[in-house]
């Protein structure tokens, strides 16, 4: 039966979804019947029969009605539905769901009469912009401060500094201490469980072990042993420590303190590729000058962005929500993997679940960005040019001489969906306004950060007894 002669009839659902109404004629019903009742009878082998050629009655007994009812109805679900998307030229995001249930269908389903099925699915959404231009958008101002090369400059002396004993002195912030600890419970006197150690080094900056820790040992000489008091942050990895207080029996067995090597040209040549130490602050300014215009210019990006989404008309499909989240707790295994985690292990049902609860409102702002940007392309007709492509995809494969399995095919789509983004956010630029606002104050970003970590956090040792010591 052609699908021309399929009657259906579409209705929108709410969530970009539709559902596709089809009448399918008693012909049809009574056609698919008889090809199960032939398609089963194949499979059947019965003594005293050849396959194939056992009588209708005796097969009809040994199948049994009910099976044959419902391998023909698969059937004209199947073909239906196949039909009716490609004469109504349906995008459906994945498979559909039948109305009411197949069993409900089936205990209505007569091969001999007509039939009326209804199936549900989720449809590619139309995304519209109520306007494209004259928006107006804050960013968050980034300047590059000359300071910052003296930090990294500090930093990299840190890293090549030489730990040198101490004994004629207590211990001082940015020493490394050497102590043996063991904590117990405030409230119940338990033994904290992975919070001891016989000897360990320990960073005294701040930030390093939980509050209290670091502080506790500052001001105390070798040989010294003393308790103290801390307290376990609301946000500590495990959950039956946070907030708890504690309290630590310390031991300093040693002492140590970093001797940093002078800031001249024999320094540039060790830390650098750089000849002189001005050489390596010229490079150092340059970079840090570029990171900071690349940042300007992604908050700038950012703004406009979440202006443009406020002009969104959109329907987000369940399926492309959850298909996004999907993505990101991918993204978060791959990380932990690169880190060195057992990822297999540590992504029980429990954590996936967790993660995917979280990362729900962030899929779907990048769903919405996306389609945004969609929008905006067909709205002003911006496309990427041949001549482009071309260009950017020679650029790329130089870059890419070395490696291998590259799929050519999504290597260009890649580069096609950057230009065009580059294009739509040059666009967004140019005909809309961006104000840039003072930076937020270090307390801001912090407890924005805090609001981004994930419900459920994963977390690494540095050895045995750091454990729930370390902050």
């Amino acid at each position: 039966m052609s699908a021309a002669s399929l009657k259906v009839k579409t209705t929108a659902r709410p969530g970009s979804r539709l559902a596709v109404e089809v009448a399918v004629p008693a012909e049809r019903c009574k056609e698919s019947y008889e090809a199960a009742v032939t398609r089963l009878s194949r499979s059947i082998n019965l003594p005293g029969f050849r396959k194939g050629k056992v009588p209708r009655a005796v097969l009809l007994q040994q199948i049994g009605p009910l099976r044959i009812r419902a391998t023909a109805l698969e059937a004209i679900v199947d073909g239906v539905w196949r039909e009716a998307i490609e004469q109504e030229q349906i995008e459906a995001l994945g498979q559909p769901d039948l109305t009411g249930g197949f069993e409900s269908l089936l205990e209505a389903f007569d091969p001999g009469k007509a039939l009326t099925l209804t199936l549900e699915t989720d449809v590619a959404p139309v995304p519209k912009l109520k306007t494209t231009k004259g928006l107006k958008a804050e960013a968050e101002a980034v300047s590059f401060d000359p300071a910052q090369v003296d930090d990294m400059l500090d930093q990299s002396r840190k890293q090549m500094a030489t730990l040198v004993p101490v004994d004629n002195r207590a211990a001082a912030n940015g020493d490394v201490a050497v102590v043996g600890f063991k904590g117990t419970y405030a409230d119940d006197g338990s033994e904290i469980e992975g919070g001891s150690a016989d000897s360990m080094d320990v960073e005294l900056e701040d930030g390093r072990m939980i509050p209290g820790f670091v502080e506790g040992i500052v001001g105390m000489a070798i040989g010294d042993e003393k308790t103290v008091d801390c307290q376990f942050p609301e946000d500590y990895p495990k959950e039956d420590a946070r907030g708890r207080k504690a309290s630590f029996v310390i031991s300093l067995k040693d002492l140590k303190t970093r001797e940093l090597p002078e800031l001249d040209d024999a320094f540039a040549k060790q830390a650098s590729d750089k000849e002189t130490m001005a050489e390596l602050r010229e490079e150092l300014e340059k970079r840090l000058k570029d990171d900071a215009e690349r940042r300007q210019k992604s908050n700038r990006h950012d703004a406009l962005l979440a202006a443009l989404v406020e002009q969104l008309e959109v329907e987000l499909p369940e399926s492309l929500v959850q298909q996004e989240v999907r993505n990101l707790v991918e993204q978060t295994a791959g990380q932990f993997a690169q880190q060195g985690m057992d990822v297999k292990s540590l992504f029980t049902p429990e954590l996936v679940r967790s993660l995917m609860d979280s990362s729900r409102p962030e899929a779907e702002e990048r769903l919405r960005r996306s389609l945004a940007l969609s929008a905006l392309a067909e709205a002003e007709d911006l496309k990427v040019e041949d001549t482009e492509i071309e260009a950017k995809l020679k650029e790329v494969k130089r870059q890419l001489s070395g490696e291998r399995d590259i799929d050519p095919a999504r290597l260009r789509q890649a580069v096609i969906d950057d230009l065009l983004r580059d294009k739509l956010l040059g666009w967004l630029e140019e005909n809309n306004t961006v104000v840039e606002k003072a930076p937020e104050s270090s307390e801001a970003v912090t407890a924005k950060e805090k609001k981004k970590k994930p419900a459920a956090k994963a977390k690494t040792s540095k050895a045995k007894a750091d454990g729930d010591a370390d902050g």
